[in-house]
């Protein structure tokens, strides 16, 4: 089982700022079983008795009896809260100087500081978040853009534990079956789970769970942005590229071969995805040192992008056609036919068509042409289209989880195959519920779980 450590009492009253100060107003909130009683000895009509979801606007006052602010205060009742505890919350003006004043008092009162991200685990640990929407929290927070907002939406609405939590009762349901038998086992004959039902009901699950892992691919991509390598030799205008894509002087502009030594990385949206692009050094022979090891960097920019696109303003000999799309295979390429304001470069349209090639006409200095190639970039991405209820996995803990669950209902399908006894299936089972409880915080099959299938489910003797 999961286990949680924390270096302060948990049973504690615990106050913090929920919002920035600085701005007009901004909001305390105090949470724990003696929250309304400890914001009772600050803030006049505001009682022990004071209802649930109630919003009262009165003064705070500090130990001396001081008038702090006037403030608005909101009465929250365990369990009904985000932390599932007594919470009260208190709306201030934006001033650090009040909003100090009045977490001084509160811990004056009886609170302590709240440590980082310790309202959202209450919360958890009280039962009012899985541990996957609790992880949500901090991604919507941190959504730059649509794409990262769905997914971030989408697991805190808890779409991943739905998806589980079907998965968990199909497979507590074979594990029960499974286990039943061995309570029968001196009786040889008896068989009550079908094993060739069982074998479709676990090739079934093994295709969800290999799906939601191959999510992680997309998921993780749309999180810290889609990497983009900008290539090609040198001065045929990746940093002007570059510049142009982000709308800012990100990277030096020089008619000197060779300026780009070192790979540089900004990002932008496009239709509400992010994107990386990461300007490299030009490739071609040298015998400069640095320029050498700037251009490793750039083959290995290469390794780690999804999407290449190649800045050419000449045509391309064989010889680079084959370097370039040998260091590719698993890319999507776009070729860029840069400058031409200045003259149209000649392309093997036919090699490109055989290599399933993308070619794209531009002048990165005046602008031509960018709207054409981000709306190529974007669908060279492959975004699927999703929604807030789609599940899209983009934490590298769910997605090794999910890799080992996949292991071992692999070796269940194995053993169901060829017959092997049924308490070892039952056993790949259970690590299988092992792994996917890693992600939710919750769902390990107890022993009085299958007990309880097994009586009312399948009604045994009555």
């Amino acid at each position: 089982m999961l286990q949680y450590n924390m270096s302060m009492n948990e049973n504690d009253t615990i106050c913090s700022l929920a919002t920035a100060t600085g701005g007009a107003l901004c909001i305390i909130r105090i949470s724990g079983k003696d929250a309304v009683s400890i914001v009772c000895k600050t803030c006049g009509g505001i009682s022990i008795n004071t209802p649930a979801n109630t919003i009262l606007h009165t003064d705070f006052c500090d130990n001396n009896g001081d008038i702090i602010d006037d403030v608005m205060v909101s009465v929250f009742r365990a369990p009904h809260s985000y932390t599932g505890e007594n919470s009260v919350e208190i709306s201030c003006h934006g001033s650090r100087y009040i909003a100090g004043r009045i977490i001084e008092t509160l811990i004056a009162h009886g609170c302590r500081q709240a440590m980082p991200g310790e309202y959202t685990q209450r919360a958890f640990l009280n039962g009012k978040l899985g541990l996957e929407q609790a992880e949500a929290v901090a991604d919507l927070i941190a959504s730059t853009n649509a794409a990262t907002h769905k997914m971030a939406l989408s697991q805190l609405r808890g779409s991943i534990s739905s998806e589980l939590l079907a998965l968990r009762e199909q497979l507590l349901r074979m594990t029960s079956l499974l286990e039943l038998e061995l309570d029968f086992s001196d009786h040889e004959d008896i068989e009550f789970a079908d094993r060739s039902e069982l074998l479709s009901l676990a090739v079934e699950i093994d295709m969800k769970i290999q799906k939601l892992a191959h999510s992680f691919e997309t998921g993780n991509a749309i999180k810290h942005g889609i990497p983009v390598a900008i290539i090609g030799k040198t001065n045929v205008g990746k940093s002007t590229l570059l510049n142009r894509l982000i709308k800012d002087e990100r990277a030096i502009v020089s008619d000197v071969h060779g300026t780009t030594r070192d790979t540089i990385e900004d990002t932008m949206d496009i239709k509400g995805v992010q994107f990386r692009f990461i300007d490299t050094a030009g490739i071609r022979h040298t015998t400069d040192k640095i320029e050498k090891i700037g251009i490793d960097r750039t083959y290995q920019a290469i390794e780690k992008a999804r999407i290449v696109l190649w800045v050419i303003d000449e045509q391309p000999t064989d010889e680079e056609f084959e370097n370039i799309l040998k260091r590719t295979e698993d890319k999507s390429v776009i070729i860029v036919r840069n400058k031409i304001d200045k003259n149209s470069i000649p392309v093997n349209i036919e090699y490109i068509y055989s290599k399933r090639l993308l070619s794209v006409e531009i002048s990165a200095k005046k602008g031509t042409g960018i709207e054409n190639l981000e709306k190529h970039i974007f669908n060279s991405a492959n975004i699927p289209i999703f929604t807030e209820n789609d599940v899209i996995i983009t934490s590298a803990r769910h997605y090794e989880a999910l890799l080992k669950a996949h292991i071992e209902i692999s070796h269940a399908i194995k053993g169901l195959k060829q017959g092997i006894s049924g308490d070892l299936v039952a056993e790949n089972l259970r690590m299988v519920l092992y792994n996917l409880s890693k992600i939710t915080g919750k769902g390990i099959i107890t022993p009085d779980e299958t007990l309880h299938t097994i009586f009312n489910d399948f009604c045994i003797g009555k």
